[in-house]
This record gives C-alpha cells, structure tokens and sequence, in this order.
C-alpha cells in the first residue's frame, strides 16, 4: 500500500540553526584562546544572584578546547534530527531545553563553583528525540528512539555522581527537561503517516447512504445513540 506523499526533504535550516549555535560556541571560544580571558564567571553559580545570569551563557561557555570539542559533534547531530524530524516546534524544544536545565541546575545543583557547558542541552536534545518516539507510538520516530540510544546510550552514566569534574546535575536535569518536553509537544509537530486505503475509507464513509438504507432507518423506532575547581558539562 503507498503511503500518502510527505514533504519529508532535508532544507537547509534543519542544519542552519544547530551551525549558527556552535559558530557562536566556537567564537567564544577562540576568543578566550587569543585574548587568554576567561568567561567563566559568567557560568551558572546556583542559588547566587549573579549566578543567574549563567542560565543564558552559561551553555556558551566551555572550559576548554577539548571540552567543547567533545560536545561539537553530538550536538550537531541532535540538533540537526530534531530540526529534522519535529521542524514544526524544534525552535520552542530548543528554547524550552535550554530554560528549564539552566532553572533548574540555578536552584538544585552545588553550589561550590560554575557549572558551564552545553551537555546539558546535549542531554535535553538525546531524550527529547527518545521519549518522543516513544510518546507518538510512530514507528519512523521510535526508529529514531532506537538510534539515539544505540549511539548515546552510554550518556545514561553521566546522569549519575560518579566522576568529580563535571556537572552531572546539568546532565539530570536537562534530561528531565526533554522529557516533560517531550510530553508536553506529545501532540504537536510530526503526525503518523496516512495511508491511500485510509483515505478511500474516509471518502466511503462520507458519501450519502443508498435509498434502501434510509427506508430501513425511518422503519425503526430505536433512537440513535452516539459513541502529553569549574563543574563542566
């Protein structure tokens, strides 16, 4: 049976916006490389009043090179498949991910040095796309559930206080973040596919019943009844 036609193409913006992010990251970056000045003081201090400009840079900044690095490539990838494949409401996944980790690591993470990094939207972005499949019980995107854990699945550790260096609170609760996210667009964006015999069903079922059908009701007297230290990340 075919599949009614969809408009599923790469465009260029399901790249655009994930480039434009790490452009930014990578500036910041190389301008702490060549000026030797560092923004970490603009990272997230939680439960401090300046901290709470960390919710906005603090995903900017990034301790160092091999830091950002690390998160480069995993962030261009989540971002590109979740513009890709919810393009409808990936702007407000985006924003809604990035938000509520910063919130949240403000008011429950330690509050003994910055926590800095963009992993935590990297989590958000990994269990978005995962719980989405698994919300819209559509089979290409719980395909798309299924690839995200074969290759992050081995993010679930960092989630968990095992290794000093690094915000496993940014990690939790960015993965939390996608999650409600997750439930809460459960509705919107990306529908299942429809089939051509759905259609020619839903066009047989409209058409006027036969003269013999409408004798048949008038003949009964039923009624009808009807029937979503720098903690790096």
């Amino acid at each position: 049976m075919a599949e009614v036609e969809e408009d599923r193409n790469i465009q260029f913006v399901d790249i655009l916006f994930p480039l434009l992010f790490l452009t930014l990251l990578w500036a910041i970056r190389y301008y702490e490389s060549y000026t030797d000045f560092s923004f970490v003081r603009y990272g997230l201090l939680p439960r401090t009043l300046i901290g709470l400009q960390g919710i906005l840079f603090g995903p900017l900044i990034h301790a160092d090179t091999n830091h950002l690095i690390s998160n480069s490539l995993p962030l261009f990838i989540m971002g590109s498949a979740m513009f890709y494949f919810y393009r409808q409401i990936a702007f407000k996944v985006f924003f809604l991910v990035y938000i509520l980790t910063g919130i949240w690591v403000w008011l429950g993470a330690r509050s003994s040095a910055y926590h800095i990094g963009a992993s935590g939207i990297l989590y958000g972005f990994v269990c978005f796309l995962f719980y989405s499949g698994i919300f819209r019980k559509d089979k290409r995107l719980l395909a798309v559930s299924l690839l995200v854990v074969f290759i992050y699945g081995g993010m679930v550790w960092g989630i968990l206080p095992i290794k000093s260096g690094f915000s496993w609170e940014s990690h939790l609760y960015g993965s939390i973040a996608g999650l409600i996210v997750a439930y809460f667009y459960r509705n919107e964006g990306p529908r299942p596919p429809k089939y051509e015999w759905e259609e020619e069903e839903e066009v047989d079922s409209s058409l006027p019943k036969s003269p013999n059908d409408s004798n048949t009701n008038l003949s009964t007297n039923v009624p009808d009844f009807g029937d979503t230290e720098n903690k790096v990340t």
